[in-house]
């Protein structure tokens, strides 16, 4: 098997993992939160990081995976950024309707496109432009109903699609300027999440549902959900990094809405939730979106070989000097739509949250 056929075939696996982890977690948190009462959305995100660094601290002493420690600035970082990006998506759910914050989950995909466009000069083709505008109209009528504004909702959407972009572009970045898998920049990189969203979690959670995480009554039903999600967020967070880490930001935000369609589609069949003609139309106009994305992009794959080679040093001069890891140096840079008040589990931070 060449090399080229290990690498698409590992990505297909990646993305599987991803798809599969990410939607048993949604159904596992929906449970936790509509059916049990358990609406510490933050904190509980917190745990899955813990035990994540738990796991990966065990694969690393059963010699799984080799420690590789790099830049400390970078990874400590990219840790608190990733963890403020996780508590600023909960609190924009917590000031905005379900509407909006589905439209926030929106923006992150353009934006991404324009952070990439603007600091790496990362071109996209109209076809891939194309492709993704369907993805996100299938998906915003699938998903958006109302739209209630309010100022201190928006901002913390614009701060929460921000940091999200920027944290996913990094992970990518990071992992090739670095040379470090996916497993790697996890390990070293959930301290600090953990820890971020350790501190601020039980107050966030207290703002936004008026009760105290410590002052819930934990039954051994709630405690076997607590840690049935616990044990899923351990895959979710791997094949989060490792999707990014082999594709691309915007393939995996694209992965996220496929998630999201399927959660749709699971509640409707599984937990008998209310379903419309609207919620089929988007689902079938996403489903669309994302098989010319993937189309789109497996053919400029296959082009690239063909391409003068002549663009090769420009590329490499190119991840030499990502700005946005030396800007963090420098500075400090750094899911389903329930109707339920309380922080709602997002793709990656499905988990992540």
């Amino acid at each position: 098997m060449s090399e080229g056929q290990k690498f698409q075939l590992g990505t297909v696996g990646a993305l599987s993992l991803s798809v599969v982890s990410s939607v048993s977690i949604v159904i596992c948190n929906k449970a936790l939160i509509s059916t049990l009462g358990f609406t510490f959305a933050t904190t509980l995100t917190s745990w899955h990081l813990l035990v994540t660094f738990c796991s990966l601290h065990v694969a690393l002493w059963m010699k799984l995976f080799e420690h590789k420690p790099f830049d400390a600035r970078a990874v400590m970082g990219f840790g608190i950024l990733n963890g403020i990006s996780i508590g600023l998506l909960n609190l924009s759910l917590g000031f905005n309707s379900v509407g909006f914050y589905q439209m926030t989950k929106l923006a992150i995909i353009p934006c991404t496109v324009l952070l990439e466009t603007l600091f790496f000069r990362k071109l996209f083709s109209r076809n891939i432009q194309f492709s993704l505008l369907i993805l996100l109209l299938g998906v915003g009528i699938a998903t958006v109903t109302d739209l209630q504004l309010n100022m201190l909702g928006s901002v913390l959407s614009l701060l929460a699609v921000l940091t999200t972009c920027i944290a996913q572009i990094m992970t990518n970045t990071i992992q090739k300027k670095f040379k470090v898998s996916s497993t790697q920049l996890l390990y070293q990189s959930c301290p600090y999440q953990a820890l971020t969203l350790f501190i601020v979690g039980p107050f966030l959670d207290g703002l936004l549902t008026n009760q105290n995480v410590f002052a819930f009554k934990y039954t051994p039903q709630v405690l076997f959900f607590i840690v049935l999600s616990c044990l899923i967020s351990v895959s979710v967070n791997f094949s989060t990094f490792l999707v990014i880490g082999k594709t691309s930001p915007v393939t995996y935000q694209v992965l996220g809405h496929l998630k999201t369609c399927l959660v749709l589609a699971f509640g409707y069949v599984l937990l008998k939730d209310p379903f419309s003609w609207r919620n089929i139309l988007g689902i079938l106009v996403a489903v669309v979106g994302m098989v010319l994305y993937s189309y789109c992009c497996t053919l400029e794959t296959q082009q690239k070989p063909q391409e003068p080679s002549a663009k090769q040093p420009e590329q490499g001069n190119e991840n030499e000097s990502d700005p946005l890891l030396n800007a963090e140096n420098g500075s400090v840079m750094t899911g389903d739509g329930g109707a339920i008040k309380a922080p709602a589990w997002k793709s990656n931070k499905d988990l992540h949250a």
